[in-house]
């Protein structure tokens, strides 16, 4: 039974409605009033188990058990597990019912293990249909991420960036480039911003040493930082952003899908600096333009005049930014903090990223 499966949200839906009509028959034969405090308790929580599951199955925040207690090893374990080194193909079912036809390009599931971080995490990644065709051609590559908790599949399903990227590439809008598709919390359940936590996940490192190096180690891609680029939603858009300014040697260009400027502390995240008031301050974007010379690097930023609450902090990111680092900026007029926003976004961001990232030809 998965946590996103029919079943259980059935079951847990059917106890609430259970839990209610017994506490309705009840009540009133209840002489104790401790008695009807329990009642109305137990009540409230199947009510609220039920409410969670609908909510994550629909956002697919936890995909699976493993999600949810932190242990990713099943998605790295079992017979399914082929190839060597860094990156591991595993069998996924949501591949087969996900599958594009081969004028689309084709997906995979993947399992990236980190060197250096000693991180392992699962990935999707989405192949040109030019790159079976092409064995000498050397591809760009985007690093995709979703929000947090959320879950990879959701770049599928939520944001259909394969989907749009090869109808892009089909209409000669964008070059044909390479998705790889994970979500920024490695260390389940725990929210580490893409930061290398003191003492804790190397998440920074993950994404900016092992990943690029495992990925251009298993398929054809550019080489140095204007062959890779980074997007993500959210929690994602404050990660492909702070990543692109701090590694300006390992990418070139970041799409920031409202995306923030900086981490917020709180139970998910935990201390993530280490109490360092200096290291908090290199991982916000703000104090990194007014403070470090601007990196050699190129980002888009989105967000909405009505509906989005982060459109005054990307104004003043833009008024802040100056050479040679290089923002600009996509602002509808309205619309919130959700999938189909960021849809309506991407094949623009799509063609911006395009115009930055350089592949090679052999």
């Amino acid at each position: 039974m998965t946590l996103t499966g029919t079943l259980l949200q059935v079951l847990l839906v059917v106890l609430a409605l259970a839990a209610l009509g017994v506490t309705v028959w009840l009540m009133p034969r209840m002489k104790r009033s401790l008695g009807r405090i329990g009642m109305l308790l137990g009540c409230q929580l199947c009510a609220l188990l039920a409410l969670l599951a609908v909510g994550n199955a629909y956002f697919d925040f936890y995909h699976s058990w493993g999600d949810l207690t932190g242990n990713v090893s099943e998605a790295a374990a079992g017979p399914g597990l082929t190839g060597v080194a860094e990156v591991t193909h595993v069998r996924d079912s949501f591949i087969d019912a996900h599958r594009l036809s081969p004028s689309d390009g084709g997906l995979q599931s993947v399992v990236i293990h980190g060197r250096r971080s000693g991180i392992s995490t699962p990935a999707y990644i989405y192949l040109p249909p030019q790159y079976a065709k092409e064995p000498n051609r050397r591809f760009p590559v985007t690093v995709a991420f979703t929000g947090y908790p959320g879950n990879a599949q959701n770049l599928i399903t939520r944001m259909q960036l394969p989907q749009l990227a090869s109808h892009e590439i089909a209409a000669a809008r964008t070059q044909p480039m390479i998705f790889v598709m994970l979500r920024p919390m490695v260390t389940p359940p725990r929210d580490t911003e893409c930061t290398d936590v003191p003492g804790g996940p190397q998440a920074e490192t993950f994404f900016a040493q092992d990943l690029p190096t495992a990925i251009g180690a298993a398929y054809h891609t550019a080489a140095g930082p204007h062959g890779w680029g980074l997007l993500g939603d959210s929690t994602g858009g404050y990660c492909a952003a702070k990543l692109v300014m701090r590694h300006s040697d390992r990418f070139s260009a970041a799409v920031s899908l409202s995306g923030y400027f900086h981490a917020l502390t709180d139970f998910t995240t935990g201390d993530l600096y280490g109490g360092s008031k200096a290291y908090r301050g290199e991982n916000d974007l703000f104090w990194r333009l007014e403070h470090l010379p601007p990196p050699p690097v190129s980002i888009l930023v989105t967000s909405s005049r009505s509906g989005e609450r982060d459109y005054p902090q990307v104004q003043r990111f833009i008024k802040l930014a100056r050479p040679p680092t290089e923002v600009d900026s996509l602002i509808l007029p309205s619309g919130g903090h959700h999938f189909s926003v960021w849809r309506r976004e991407l094949p623009s961001a799509l063609r911006w990223l395009s115009d930055r990232l350089m592949g090679q030809r052999g």
